[in-house]
């Protein structure tokens, strides 16, 4: 690893520890040549899904597209972002679980509408009404009927 501040090839790592639930390593490295310390985080690469968007086109995962979703349906909304990791986190195992090349974009929005579920029923809906594409006050009202029910099968259309 190049040092960050003067890009030296000689570093030594210090310490190393566990993090994330021991998803990820942590290593504290000392530069050779400068002697600046810095932290490094090593995590297993994954390979995640490409995405087939509605109109056929192909794109790979990209979870701050997934991140920003649900920061837009989550806005103003009492909600950590650890929360917020936690759920993307069961998405993407989710998603490398079905052994799939690639997922169709609509069972990807099925999948953060299953979290925002869980995580706040006003951002869910706030969601769903885009994703859906609500066409009326009705549409509205039977989806938050649906949700006020307890319904799980609201989820999905």
């Amino acid at each position: 690893m190049h040092c960050p501040f003067c890009k030296a090839v000689d570093t030594k790592v210090i310490d190393s520890r566990l993090v994330s639930e021991g998803n990820q390593v942590r290593r504290r490295r000392e530069c050779l040549s400068c002697g600046e310390r810095y932290t490094t985080y090593e995590t297993a690469e994954l390979v995640m899904p490409r995405i087939i968007k509605q109109g056929g086109i192909r794109e790979p995962f990209n979870e701050d597209k997934l991140l920003a979703g649900f920061s837009k349906a989550l806005e103003k909304r009492p909600v950590s972002i650890e929360k917020v990791e936690e759920a993307v986190h069961r998405i993407k195992a989710r998603l490398r679980s079905t052994g799939e090349r690639e997922i169709q974009s609509r069972n990807l929005g099925e999948e953060v509408m299953k979290e925002l579920r869980i995580l706040d029923e006003v951002a869910f809906v706030r969601f769903a009404s885009v994703y859906r594409s609500f066409k009326d006050l009705n549409e509205f009202r039977e989806e938050i009927d649906k949700l006020a029910k307890g319904n799980p099968n609201s989820v999905h259309p």
